[in-house]
């Protein structure tokens, strides 16, 4: 099968166009590509498939061409992936299937606009997060208090005074598996500045990652609630690069870099 390597800030993606419809993934499948020394190695799977052609966003095909059917690193199934809408908007318009300007894109968490040009940063209109509670994550046998956020998929962001840089993610971290049944991603985030964190990310599925663009979202949101605010542009440094998280009224705003970097024949 032909394949395309996409990051945003290092979160990384293998890309598989299937404008017919007919590629079979199994999780095994998935994982085997994803394994960073048996296979191409990335933090998840992007295929490209027309939304009318898939039951699960057909409902959508009317106002969106494309469905983004991500999968985690483990082959699981995921509704929403920030960064993976960025890098797919970028190959759709790369490959010619999507003019630059505004369109939107078909996921399992609903429809999402992005916005880009033919070159440059790559935003996605994320809507609007849903604040559910709080609850929290034990990392390395310490407890850190976090705020629940739904962007389409679980978030548990944590503001930490420890320094991020410090933690011990080689683990996943506990959480409270009557709160997220289908399991979190944990965002472990220091407040650097007036609108500026720093985040660090283990994801569902995929274990630490460079970044996390529904992550970084629900990082602001974190922040700007401990600042007593609810809109604001907030700078997310994560250690793949930089992204910038925008707060509305009505919904959020991820820009960043979204780039390809190869194409080849995947044999399996």
């Amino acid at each position: 099968m032909r394949f395309l390597k996409g990051h945003g800030t290092e979160n990384d993606f293998v890309i598989l166009p299937d404008p017919e419809g007919v590629l079979e993934l199994t999780a095994a499948r998935v994982a085997a590509i994803c394994d960073r020394r048996s296979g191409i190695g990335a933090d998840g799977v992007l295929r490209v498939v027309p939304a009318k052609a898939s039951p699960e966003v057909s409902h959508l095909a009317d106002r969106a061409e494309w469905f983004m059917d991500y999968r985690n690193a483990d082959g699981g199934l995921a509704e929403m992936c920030g960064n993976g809408a960025r890098v797919f908007a970028r190959y759709l318009v790369d490959a010619g299937l999507a003019a630059p300007g505004e369109f939107a894109v078909a996921t399992r968490g609903g429809l999402r606009r992005v916005r880009l040009a033919d070159s440059g940063d790559v935003t996605v209109d994320m809507g609007r997060p849903a604040v559910l509670g709080e609850s929290a994550a034990t990392v390395a046998g310490r407890e850190y208090p976090g705020l629940c956020v739904d962007m389409g998929n679980p978030h548990l962001a944590c503001v930490v005074a420890d320094p991020v840089a410090g933690l011990d993610l080689t683990r996943p971290p506990g959480f409270d598996p009557a709160v997220f049944p289908k399991g979190v991603n944990v965002e472990l985030l220091n407040v650097a500045g007036p609108d500026r964190v720093v985040m660090r990310v283990h994801e569902r599925g995929s274990g630490e990652t460079r970044s996390c663009g529904t992550g970084a979202v629900a990082t602001a949101v974190a922040a700007a609630r401990q600042a007593g605010r609810a809109t604001g542009v907030w700078t997310v440094e994560v250690p793949g690069g930089t992204l910038t998280v925008t707060l509305t009224e009505e919904t959020s705003y991820l820009s960043g870099p979204a780039v390809i970097v190869a194409s080849g024949d995947l044999w399996i």
